[in-house]
């Protein structure tokens, strides 16, 4: 059945979480990045790994499926719902001992050829009401319609360009047989598509797949690593386009292919040549 455009414009109730040291600390060991900013306590208030945003976002991602215009979404048609981009922008890092709200509003609803392609904005913010991150994220839902199509409310930004292109160095990956079921552990964000086999087949998958926001992250520990001496908190906003999948275990490789000033240009291509994520970028301080 068809999503209906009067979704746009609507927001979700806000989701509190009390950010403790064992969900970013166990965030950060998931996707074995052992940099001491995530992990050592007794330096002081951990940091959070620049993707842990999207731990915060899950749960207030579902409760988007009881907003009006949804209701004919049968769970079928939701299974095959994608996370086609995401672009995430960092106002200050996140810390153990943070008390956050997430909340999420439809941006923009449009039909696509691949099917319902929406735009939902996140915002996080602290107990004083502040901004502490913001996410643009397009989700497709596919196969399925639109009906009563409205203009967006809200034109997501631009995405970053590079002021030089052309390949300036590539860092390979292992992805362990079990990545989809520590990182949907550690992340706390359960998706049965990346740990139960018939679930995946019943999708249309060929298995079970690795998370999108694992592959950005996997990716973004290697860069602040050999790019930012992993400096983590100078992140200031990151994203891409996610379009293919990464099956387990392989072999993945995140490519530089472009700089600016304050920003790295990458992509992540799997064993068999395909791009798993594509236009990412790294922006920095």
């Amino acid at each position: 059945m068809p999503l209906d455009g009067k979704m746009v414009g609507q927001s979700t109730g806000g989701i509190e979480h009390q950010v403790d040291a064992r969900w970013t600390m166990a965030y950060a060991a998931g996707l074995g990045d052992f940099n001491a900013r995530y992990l050592d306590t007794e330096a002081g208030a951990v940091l959070a790994h620049p993707v842990f945003p999207v731990c915060l976002e899950w749960p207030v991602l579902l409760t988007m499926r009881s907003l009006a215009g949804y209701e004919q979404s049968n769970p079928e048609e939701a299974a095959r719902g994608v996370h086609a981009g995401h672009d995430l922008h960092i106002l200050r890092p996140i810390r153990a001992g943070d008390r956050l709200t997430t909340r999420a509003t439809v941006i923009g609803l449009d039909e696509i050829k691949p099917g319902a392609a929406q735009t939902t904005r996140l915002d996080t913010v602290d107990g004083a009401g502040e901004l502490v991150c913001r996410t643009y994220q397009l989700g497709i839902s596919r196969g399925v319609a639109v009906t009563n199509r409205v203009e967006p409310v809200e034109t997501a930004p631009a995405w970053p360009e590079p002021e030089a292109r052309g390949d300036l160095g590539s860092f390979p990956i292992s992805v362990g047989a079990g990545a989809a079921h520590v990182y949907t552990e550690c992340a706390r964000i359960f998706n049965p598509i990346h740990t139960d086999r018939a679930v995946a087949l019943a999708a249309g998958l060929p298995d079970i797949i690795l998370h999108g926001t694992a592959t950005l992250a996997l990716s973004v520990t290697r860069l602040v690593d050999a790019c930012l001496d992993g400096e983590a908190a100078r992140v200031r906003r990151l994203g891409g386009r996610f379009s293919a999948m990464v099956m387990m275990p392989s072999t993945i490789e995140v490519r530089l292919t472009g700089t600016a000033a304050d920003a790295l240009f990458f992509e992540v291509v799997t064993e068999d040549g395909q791009t798993a994520l594509s236009h990412g970028f790294l922006c920095f301080d």
